[in-house]
């Protein structure tokens, strides 16, 4: 897998410290931090799926099963072996059927997953939606870790959500006082979320 780092400099973090002062004097105390990123569409978008509803522990290790198993994460690949191949790496068959699908949707050529890098936001989000198996979290995981969309930040991700209510003291959190935080980390959002897993791990 050609790994690589998601890119954000100066730039970004000199608008984030001024349009957030809580947010700027974490990363004072932090510094840059690294986010891998992949490339690869298929590779990251299954990465993402195996990642769904679980912890980032549990997905590393179903995904280390993968590996040894098929080798190389391509559609090719895990089309020609059936979900329940899939299933035995220790995901549910929900996530396996979706894989599978998936994977003999774009090596039939079906699907041209590349054709979403074209696509705004909103459009991928639409797109991977309608596919059975995948929500809006799973499409905005992918925008961030494989097409290095600089402004995502996810509502339905759990760490971002713990990350916010943490730098702001929070007991909880709606949706309009998310959406009100998105708004002011915009247009740099990918690089807040990665500021805000940081401290959700804490």
């Amino acid at each position: 897998m050609a790994i690589k780092i998601y890119a954000y400099g100066q730039q970004e973090i000199n608008y984030l410290k001024q349009a957030d002062p809580e947010l700027g004097r974490v990363i004072d105390q932090v510094g840059m931090l690294k986010r891998e990123v992949n490339p690869d569409l298929f590779t990251a978008l299954v990465h993402a799926i195996v990642g769904q509803l679980i912890s980032v522990k549990a997905a590393q290790t179903v995904w280390n099963r993968m590996l040894e198993k098929f080798g190389a994460i391509t559609p090719d690949n895990l089309a020609m072996h059936s979900p329940d191949d899939i299933q035995s790496c220790g995901m549910s068959m929900k996530k396996a059927v979706c894989i599978h699908t998936i994977a003999q949707s774009i090596n039939s050529g079906e699907w041209d997953i590349e054709a979403l890098r074209d696509l705004p936001d909103d459009e991928v989000i639409r797109q991977l939606s309608a596919l059975n198996g995948i929500g809006r979290w799973t499409a905005e995981m992918l925008l961030i870790h494989s097409m290095e969309r600089p402004d995502v930040v996810s509502w339905g991700d759990i760490a971002i959500r713990r990350g916010i209510m943490r730098l702001y003291n929070l007991t909880d959190l709606s949706k309009n006082e998310f959406e009100q935080y998105r708004l002011r980390y915009s247009p740099y959002g990918t690089v807040a979320s990665i500021y805000l897993w940081a401290i959700s791990s804490d």
